[in-house]
């Protein structure tokens, strides 16, 4: 007759003390508890399969406790029941756990922005892996993407529209690129995102707040000469209106485009926000803009504090990143403009005045925008095209907002000949 096991207590496991080899505290139907002489704590469950004797470890005391080591073995003694190796399941559990990890819906982003994010600006590239970690990993990250459905994705997408609706809105459109991606590489079988059609509320139609009455943008650029901030962030405000660029273009700038002398900048046609296509077009051009001699000098003033910087515009925290880009809308906010005039107006700004006040030509101004121009023959326009026109019409401007600052007349002229 089998000799009884007298069954382990919580308080026989705690006092029982490390020797100088492995030892062994039974607990009864082959579970018991190993000790090392590192004091290590140990269950394992002995018993047989085909015949053969094998040992199955479950885990380590007190992580597992008693309760919970009894249950693993009964757990295991009812696969054996039913022919199956304790063993081998745990092996296929571990597999799984792993293959899904594997394909995390975090794995699969990671890797589709690696593989996508060459084609995107350094900015677009920035905010979408920036919008995925702090909206999007921290609830669905780790789960495998093959298991998530349209109610997950929407949970996800409630908690943003709650902060920010157009955000939410962006987010949907990256979980459906990522979700076609899994689907095209065979870890999911469809997209969750289609079902979401309607359930959030439509963006609202805003466009970017822009002053364009002449007699208020005199005031601005009164403003930004008093502007009482950092030395660079007024350059760069200053200097917006002179080349209404995008934003990103304009913070982004390097001192390696500029050749002051010839009072020039030229801007990577990479960095430019273009359609793949046209970028792809006209890899290795560049953006032409011509300085006028105000835009020269704001340049040089600057040059002798961030010249030894990769960038014109450096960050107030670190001269090796561009400085942020909320610093411009932040200093138009501080200055009362908050909700009438943004960085990316400044572009609205020129366009209208340019075309309606000055009468240039508006493929000038299209071409100076960094818009995609074509000649009558249906060309696109090379960098160079018009230039000696485009100097002008880019000097007439500059002499014309410095007119509006010292309060000269701002009526309508005629076209300014040439451009």
């Amino acid at each position: 007759m089998p000799k009884r096991i007298q069954p382990l207590s919580d308080m026989q496991i705690r006092s029982a003390k490390p020797k100088e080899k492995d030892y062994k505290l039974a607990d009864g139907f082959g579970l018991y508890l190993l000790l090392t002489p590192t004091n290590g704590k140990l269950w394992r469950l002995d018993y047989r399969f085909d015949g053969k004797r094998k040992t199955l470890a479950l885990g380590a005391y007190p992580a597992v406790s008693l309760s919970d080591a009894r249950k693993r073995r009964d757990d295991a003694k009812t696969l054996l029941a039913n022919d199956i190796d304790p063993s081998d399941a745990n092996k296929a559990k571990k597999a799984a756990r792993q293959e899904a990890g594997a394909n995390s819906f975090e794995v699969v982003a990671r890797e589709w922005h690696t593989k996508f994010s060459p084609t995107w600006s350094e900015s677009h590239s920035y905010w979408v892996l920036r919008r995925l970690e702090q909206y999007v990993f921290p609830d669905i990250g780790a789960r495998p993407i093959a298991e998530l459905k349209a109610p997950d994705v929407l949970k996800v997408l409630r908690r943003i529209e709650a902060v920010a609706l157009e955000t939410a809105h962006r987010v949907k459109f990256m979980i459906g690129q990522i979700f076609r991606y899994a689907v095209g590489s065979g870890r999911a079988e469809r997209d969750p995102t289609a079902d979401l059609k309607g359930l959030l509320p439509p963006r609202s139609q805003k466009h970017h707040a822009a002053i364009t009455d002449p007699k208020e943008v005199a005031g601005l650029l009164r403003a930004i000469d008093g502007f009482n901030g950092t030395f660079t962030v007024q350059c760069a405000l200053r200097l917006a209106p002179l080349v209404f660029l995008r934003p990103g273009e304009l913070r982004q700038a390097e001192w390696s485009e500029f050749d002051l002398e010839a009072a020039e900048w030229n801007i990577p046609i990479e960095r430019m926000k273009l359609k793949k296509r046209v970028k792809e077009d006209r890899k290795g051009e560049k953006h032409l803009v011509p300085l006028s001699a105000q835009a020269v000098a704001i340049l040089q003033a600057l040059h002798a504090l961030t010249g030894h910087s990769r960038y014109v515009f450096p960050s107030a925290r670190s001269f090796t990143r561009p400085m942020s880009n909320m610093a411009i809308n932040a200093a138009l906010d501080r200055m009362g403009f908050k909700g009438e005039m943004t960085a990316h107006g400044f572009r609205a700004l020129a366009r209208t005045i340019l075309d309606e006040v000055l009468q240039c030509r508006v493929d000038l101004v299209e071409h100076q925008l960094g818009h995609a121009v074509k000649d009558p023959n249906g060309r696109a326009y090379n960098r160079t095209a018009h230039l000696s026109e485009r100097r002008k019409m880019m000097q007439t401007w500059a002499d014309y907002l410095d007119g509006l600052k010292v309060g000269a007349k701002v009526l309508p002229l005629k076209r300014v000949e040439g451009v």
